[in-house]
Protein backbone atom coordinates (compact mmCIF):
# COMPACT_ATOMS: atom_id res chain seq x y z
CA UNK A 1 0.00 0.00 0.00
CA UNK A 2 1.44 3.30 -1.04
CA UNK A 3 1.49 5.99 1.99
CA UNK A 4 -0.57 9.08 1.21
CA UNK A 5 1.30 12.17 0.10
CA UNK A 6 1.25 14.34 2.71
CA UNK A 7 3.99 17.72 2.48
CA UNK A 8 6.60 17.98 4.86
CA UNK A 9 6.04 20.58 7.49
CA UNK A 10 9.63 22.63 7.37
CA UNK A 11 10.10 24.93 10.32
CA UNK A 12 10.33 28.33 9.04
CA UNK A 13 13.68 30.54 10.47
CA UNK A 14 13.95 33.09 12.43
CA UNK A 15 13.98 35.54 8.86
CA UNK A 16 11.24 33.98 6.95
CA UNK A 17 8.77 33.89 10.39
CA UNK A 18 9.62 37.86 10.81
CA UNK A 19 9.27 38.57 7.07
CA UNK A 20 5.88 36.55 7.28
CA UNK A 21 4.76 38.39 10.46
CA UNK A 22 6.06 41.88 8.41
CA UNK A 23 4.07 41.19 5.56
CA UNK A 24 0.62 40.25 7.40
CA UNK A 25 0.86 43.65 9.24
CA UNK A 26 1.37 45.27 6.88
CA UNK A 27 -1.50 44.21 4.47
CA UNK A 28 -3.96 44.65 7.72
CA UNK A 29 -2.42 48.48 8.15
CA UNK A 30 -2.62 49.28 4.49
CA UNK A 31 -6.61 48.80 5.15
CA UNK A 32 -7.02 50.27 8.68
CA UNK A 33 -5.97 52.70 11.23
CA UNK A 34 -3.58 51.33 13.32
CA UNK A 35 -5.23 51.53 16.08
CA UNK A 36 -7.56 49.08 14.61
CA UNK A 37 -5.25 46.30 14.21
CA UNK A 38 -4.77 44.17 17.28
CA UNK A 39 -1.97 41.54 17.02
CA UNK A 40 -4.79 38.73 17.41
CA UNK A 41 -5.59 40.17 13.74
CA UNK A 42 -2.22 40.09 12.88
CA UNK A 43 -2.17 36.58 14.63
CA UNK A 44 -4.82 35.43 12.39
CA UNK A 45 -3.35 36.60 9.47
CA UNK A 46 -0.52 34.72 9.69
CA UNK A 47 -1.59 31.82 10.60
CA UNK A 48 0.10 31.53 13.80
CA UNK A 49 -0.28 32.52 17.60
CA UNK A 50 -0.15 35.61 19.63
CA UNK A 51 2.07 34.92 21.40
CA UNK A 52 4.50 34.22 18.67
CA UNK A 53 3.89 37.65 17.49
CA UNK A 54 5.03 38.63 21.13
CA UNK A 55 8.26 36.04 20.90
CA UNK A 56 9.39 38.04 17.79
CA UNK A 57 8.05 41.54 18.50
CA UNK A 58 8.06 41.97 22.41
CA UNK A 59 7.23 45.91 22.59
CA UNK A 60 3.55 45.09 20.75
CA UNK A 61 1.70 46.54 17.93
CA UNK A 62 4.36 49.58 18.26
CA UNK A 63 7.33 47.65 17.37
CA UNK A 64 5.29 45.52 14.58
CA UNK A 65 4.39 48.72 12.88
CA UNK A 66 7.32 50.51 13.13
CA UNK A 67 9.02 47.17 11.56
CA UNK A 68 6.59 47.16 8.98
CA UNK A 69 7.32 50.19 8.02
CA UNK A 70 11.10 50.46 7.96
CA UNK A 71 10.82 47.05 5.86
CA UNK A 72 8.14 48.82 2.95
CA UNK A 73 10.80 51.87 3.35
CA UNK A 74 14.14 50.19 2.70
CA UNK A 75 12.75 48.50 -0.42
CA UNK A 76 11.54 51.59 -1.94
CA UNK A 77 14.86 53.66 -0.89
CA UNK A 78 16.59 50.98 -3.02
CA UNK A 79 15.07 52.00 -5.68
CA UNK A 80 16.66 55.31 -6.62
CA UNK A 81 19.66 53.30 -6.51
CA UNK A 82 20.46 53.64 -10.10
CA UNK A 83 24.16 54.22 -11.61
CA UNK A 84 24.98 57.27 -12.80
CA UNK A 85 25.91 56.39 -16.21
CA UNK A 86 23.88 57.64 -19.67
CA UNK A 87 21.33 60.86 -19.80
CA UNK A 88 19.45 61.96 -16.70
CA UNK A 89 16.06 60.90 -17.91
CA UNK A 90 16.94 57.99 -18.90
CA UNK A 91 18.67 57.16 -15.32
CA UNK A 92 14.93 58.68 -14.19
CA UNK A 93 12.80 56.69 -16.27
CA UNK A 94 15.02 53.21 -14.66
CA UNK A 95 14.19 54.87 -10.98
CA UNK A 96 10.39 55.26 -11.62
CA UNK A 97 10.16 51.53 -13.19
CA UNK A 98 11.41 50.21 -10.11
CA UNK A 99 9.43 52.55 -7.73
CA UNK A 100 6.56 51.69 -9.68
CA UNK A 101 7.11 48.22 -9.67
CA UNK A 102 7.12 48.18 -5.93
CA UNK A 103 4.04 50.36 -6.00
CA UNK A 104 2.27 47.57 -8.33
CA UNK A 105 3.27 44.31 -6.50
CA UNK A 106 3.13 45.79 -2.99
CA UNK A 107 0.11 47.80 -3.29
CA UNK A 108 -0.69 47.53 0.51
CA UNK A 109 2.47 47.84 1.97
CA UNK A 110 3.03 51.02 -0.12
CA UNK A 111 -0.56 52.55 0.70
CA UNK A 112 0.97 51.61 4.54
CA UNK A 113 4.31 53.74 4.46
CA UNK A 114 2.78 56.56 3.16
CA UNK A 115 -0.94 56.81 4.54
CA UNK A 116 0.33 55.05 8.14
CA UNK A 117 3.11 57.87 8.87
CA UNK A 118 0.57 60.58 9.00
CA UNK A 119 -1.76 58.19 11.52
CA UNK A 120 0.70 57.09 14.15
CA UNK A 121 1.83 60.38 15.96
CA UNK A 122 5.76 59.18 16.73
CA UNK A 123 9.17 60.55 15.57
CA UNK A 124 9.89 57.51 14.75
CA UNK A 125 7.23 56.53 12.34
CA UNK A 126 7.62 60.46 10.99
CA UNK A 127 11.25 59.72 10.51
CA UNK A 128 10.85 56.43 8.56
CA UNK A 129 8.60 58.10 6.18
CA UNK A 130 10.04 61.01 5.77
CA UNK A 131 13.90 58.87 5.01
CA UNK A 132 12.49 57.71 2.51
CA UNK A 133 11.73 61.07 0.37
CA UNK A 134 15.35 62.38 1.95
CA UNK A 135 16.49 59.16 0.40
CA UNK A 136 15.31 59.80 -3.15
CA UNK A 137 16.08 63.80 -3.23
CA UNK A 138 19.62 62.86 -2.20
CA UNK A 139 19.70 60.39 -5.01
CA UNK A 140 18.24 62.59 -7.62
CA UNK A 141 20.66 65.62 -6.47
CA UNK A 142 23.42 63.47 -7.11
CA UNK A 143 22.32 63.02 -10.47
CA UNK A 144 21.72 66.05 -11.25
CA UNK A 145 25.59 66.67 -10.23
CA UNK A 146 24.59 69.14 -7.76
CA UNK A 147 26.47 69.04 -4.28
CA UNK A 148 25.01 72.20 -2.86
CA UNK A 149 21.85 72.53 -4.04
CA UNK A 150 20.06 75.94 -3.11
CA UNK A 151 16.68 76.58 -1.32
CA UNK A 152 14.73 76.75 -4.75
CA UNK A 153 15.90 73.41 -5.94
CA UNK A 154 15.97 71.50 -3.31
CA UNK A 155 12.13 72.83 -3.14
CA UNK A 156 11.09 71.59 -6.70
CA UNK A 157 13.05 68.19 -6.17
CA UNK A 158 11.01 67.63 -2.70
CA UNK A 159 7.48 68.80 -4.43
CA UNK A 160 8.57 66.60 -7.68
CA UNK A 161 8.82 63.17 -5.20
CA UNK A 162 5.22 64.61 -3.14
CA UNK A 163 3.33 64.34 -6.73
CA UNK A 164 5.07 61.46 -7.81
CA UNK A 165 3.87 59.80 -4.12
CA UNK A 166 0.54 60.93 -5.11
CA UNK A 167 -0.17 60.28 -8.47
CA UNK A 168 0.86 56.49 -7.17
CA UNK A 169 -1.86 56.23 -4.84
CA UNK A 170 -4.22 58.05 -7.26
CA UNK A 171 -3.19 54.91 -9.68
CA UNK A 172 -3.52 52.75 -7.30
CA UNK A 173 -7.30 53.94 -6.37
CA UNK A 174 -8.02 54.42 -10.48
CA UNK A 175 -7.70 50.74 -10.83
CA UNK A 176 -4.15 51.36 -12.13
CA UNK A 177 -5.02 53.23 -14.80
CA UNK A 178 -3.33 54.51 -17.15
CA UNK A 179 -0.61 52.00 -17.98
CA UNK A 180 2.56 52.13 -16.13
CA UNK A 181 4.51 52.76 -18.61
CA UNK A 182 2.83 56.33 -19.55
CA UNK A 183 2.62 56.72 -16.01
CA UNK A 184 6.16 56.80 -15.98
CA UNK A 185 7.47 58.69 -18.99
CA UNK A 186 4.01 61.31 -17.45
CA UNK A 187 5.82 61.99 -14.63
CA UNK A 188 9.23 62.30 -16.12
CA UNK A 189 8.00 64.97 -18.35
CA UNK A 190 6.55 66.47 -15.12
CA UNK A 191 9.74 66.38 -13.60
CA UNK A 192 11.60 68.47 -16.16
CA UNK A 193 8.42 70.76 -16.59
CA UNK A 194 8.57 71.94 -12.82
CA UNK A 195 12.85 71.93 -13.58
CA UNK A 196 11.67 74.57 -15.96
CA UNK A 197 9.13 76.88 -14.07
CA UNK A 198 11.79 77.17 -11.84
CA UNK A 199 14.98 77.99 -14.26
CA UNK A 200 12.67 81.31 -13.94
CA UNK A 201 13.78 82.18 -10.91
CA UNK A 202 16.96 80.56 -9.93
CA UNK A 203 19.87 80.41 -11.94
CA UNK A 204 21.36 77.21 -10.71
CA UNK A 205 18.62 75.26 -11.65
CA UNK A 206 18.37 77.07 -15.48
CA UNK A 207 21.94 75.73 -15.45
CA UNK A 208 20.61 72.10 -15.13
CA UNK A 209 18.10 72.62 -17.61
CA UNK A 210 20.00 74.11 -19.98
CA UNK A 211 22.30 70.93 -19.76
CA UNK A 212 19.59 68.23 -19.71
CA UNK A 213 18.64 69.58 -22.85
CA UNK A 214 22.29 69.08 -24.30
CA UNK A 215 22.27 65.57 -23.00
CA UNK A 216 19.21 64.76 -24.97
Amino acid sequence: MTPSATPAYRRLSVEERRSQLLDAALGLFAHRAPEDVSLDDVAEAAGVSRPLVYRYFPGGKQQLYEAALRSAAEELRQCFDEPREGPLLSRLSRALDRYLTFVDEHDTGFSALLQGGSVVETSRTTAIVDGVRRSAAEHIHQHLGVTDPGPRLRMTVRMWITAVEAASLIWLDEDKQPPVEELRDWLVEQFLAVLTVTAGRDPQTAALVTALSADG
